[in-house]
């Protein structure tokens, strides 16, 4: 019996024999990526870390530029114009920013009892100098002692560890007993040491700082060279003649510094922040020089009546250090090869 649903059978016309030119069988349509744009094509996936670098990208820009966007200077000081509230061009129409502020209890506008007729966007200190103008030469001083220590760490710890882990044995003991006593001496004392011992400012900070900072750097970069230098394409290069020094740099290095990169992303929030806290506790900057540190001191003395003034820095740093964090995490994942999607 016939099965109702029998399929019909197709004519012949319809099928066409497809031939394949053997030299385009086994091309690669796609465009080969060499590591470094595939790592960038995992970040841009990533869109804290890109909004991440917007941001810090527009901080950087500011802390060049903010200084001389309101044509008040940073050092410059008005008695008459102390303690004045944020006020900005604008914006005090929808009641915010618009230097009203509490005196004796009650909401005064204070531009207008001292007769300023000028704007200060965000503020006066008990000087009357440009808040705005000094958060961005702050931020300026304190991202300058962030990128030099860190830089100086990477170095010192990059070759530090590196001569450690490469040439091993009696070397890697001695270097590796230094560290051990550097660790067991606290980050802080030190640096109170190096601080007392030199003339506070950017400088001693610099150097405070990078004491001891590179430490977890060489460690890293250490474990790294252990576990690279027994490699088979190392083992290959030494016996084809290469000198140590060209095994270090051409060989290992390249394999390294996708976590050397990782990790001085990390450095940095931390200097910022080491920085801010020494000036904070009155042993970093000293007045009328202006970092992050010194700007959140002088808001929390006077947070009671004047919060602005501790409200500006405060988010200023916690941007910065949630920004770099999260660029150091999108950084992490994009050069690490086992994160594939």
């Amino acid at each position: 019996m016939r099965n109702e649903f029998e399929h019909e059978q197709l004519p012949q016309e319809e099928f066409e024999r497809i031939t394949i030119d053997s030299d385009q069988a086994e091309r690669i349509e796609k465009p080969s990526l060499s590591f470094w744009q595939d790592a960038w094509l995992r970040l841009r996936k990533n869109k804290a870390a890109v909004v991440s670098v917007v941001v810090l990208l527009l901080f950087l820009i500011l802390a060049l530029i903010g200084p001389h966007l309101n044509g008040h200077a940073g050092d410059a000081q008005n008695l008459r114009h102390a303690n004045l509230p944020p006020k900005i061009p604008g914006i005090e129409k929808m009641g915010i920013f618009d230097g009203v502020g509490n005196l004796a209890g009650k909401k005064v506008d204070l531009y207008e009892m001292k007769k300023v007729d000028e704007y200060y966007w965000f503020g006066t200190d008990g000087l009357g100098r440009d808040l705005f103008t000094r958060l961005w030469l702050g931020t300026q001083v304190s991202l300058f002692i962030a990128f030099v220590a860190a830089a100086i760490d990477m170095v010192i710890g990059v070759a530090y560890g590196g001569i450690s882990g490469y040439y091993g044995g009696r070397t890697d003991d001695i270097m590796q007993r230094i560290v051990e006593i550097l660790i067991g001496i606290p980050t802080l004392v030190v640096v109170i040491l190096m601080i007392m011992i030199m003339d506070p400012g950017i400088m001693a900070i610099i150097i405070a700082i990078s004491i001891t900072g590179w430490i977890g750097m060489s460690r890293i970069v250490r474990a790294q060279t252990l576990k690279y230098k027994s490699q088979e394409f190392v083992l290959a290069s030494r016996t084809l003649g290469s000198k140590d020094g060209k095994i270090i740099t051409k060989h290992l290095l390249p394999n390294m510094l996708g976590i050397i990169i990782i990790n001085t992303m990390f450095t940095i929030p931390n200097a910022i922040f080491f920085e801010a806290f020494l000036s904070f506790i009155g042993i970093g900057l000293q007045a009328p020089d202006a970092s992050l540190g010194t700007l959140i001191n002088d808001g929390y003395k006077v947070m009671e009546h004047q919060p602005y003034m501790l409200l500006f820095p405060a988010l200023v740093i916690s941007i910065l250090m949630i920004a770099f964090n999260l660029i150091g995490d999108g950084l992490r994942d994009a050069l690490d090869p086992k994160m594939k999607d």
